[in-house]
């Protein structure tokens, strides 16, 4: 495989503005991004942005940053404009994408995304950690994956869901928005429409299942939490530190 990281960024955001931008320990938080998925040293890393501030705010940081259009829908047409800039010849044929508000991100979780693919019946790879919080359980900001086991620390994803699934003993897991793609597989996902079920959950990787591709899901020990409130990103702060 061949990846390229490219982290999604976007500086409009309804509760918290400016969040790319916003200071952890005294540089951008989308910088942690990068420094953390450049760690992961499974390729060359770019970030597409939703702005010139962005880009210039990223000068020097090791990433290459790519100006996209401000009205796609989602993360993945961003990346899919930024992938088909940056590597027209398609030298690459595997795209990671990590969300630019994952500040604590692990980089060896980053890496572990790349693991399914190795099975040629993969089309997408995701990540998710089992639940050990028991309010996250029932909250439909969680999003759980449900899937059967083809492997230690690996299952076949069935569904996505808002809901606490399945039901009955056993652990639940809570999926992380971290995906790698084979490139054929993003081509196909960003022209096909919002499925009916995406549209119900409000997830789209449920418009990949629903067409019939396969996601296979990495099962890791700490789920990365993303930045969306002024409290998240206090939490962000206390958990790098002031000199992070």
């Amino acid at each position: 495989m061949r990846p390229l990281v490219v982290i999604p960024a976007r500086l409009s955001a309804t509760r918290l503005p400016n969040k790319p931008l916003a200071d952890i320990g005294g540089r951008p938080m989308i910088w942690h991004v990068v420094e953390r998925a450049l760690a992961a040293d499974i390729g060359p890393v770019a970030v597409a942005v939703d702005s010139p501030e962005i880009a210039a705010a990223l000068a020097g940081s090791g990433a290459q940053a790519v100006v996209t259009r401000p009205d796609h829908p989602s993360g993945s047409d961003r990346i899919f404009e930024a992938l088909g800039r940056i590597d027209p010849d398609r030298r690459h044929d595997v795209v990671v994408n990590v969300q630019g508000d994952f500040p604590t991100v692990s980089p060896d979780a980053i890496a572990a995304a790349l693991a399914p693919l190795a099975d040629a019946e993969v089309a997408i790879a995701t990540l998710a950690g089992e639940i050990v919080l028991d309010h996250e359980r029932d909250n439909p900001n969680v999003v759980k994956v449900v899937g059967t086991p083809v492997a230690p620390r690996r299952l076949r994803a069935l569904y996505f869901t808002r809901a606490t699934a399945p039901s009955g003993a056993g652990p639940l897991y809570h999926h992380s928005g971290i995906y790698a793609y084979r490139r054929a597989a993003l081509e196909r996902f960003v022209a096909m429409p919002p499925s009916v079920l995406e549209l119900r959950e409000k997830l789209e990787q449920l418009r990949a299942l629903e067409a019939g591709m396969r996601i296979d899901v990495t099962i890791i020990d700490e789920v990365p939490f993303g930045v969306d409130t002024p409290e998240d990103l206090e939490r962000a702060r206390a958990l790098l530190g002031p000199s992070a």
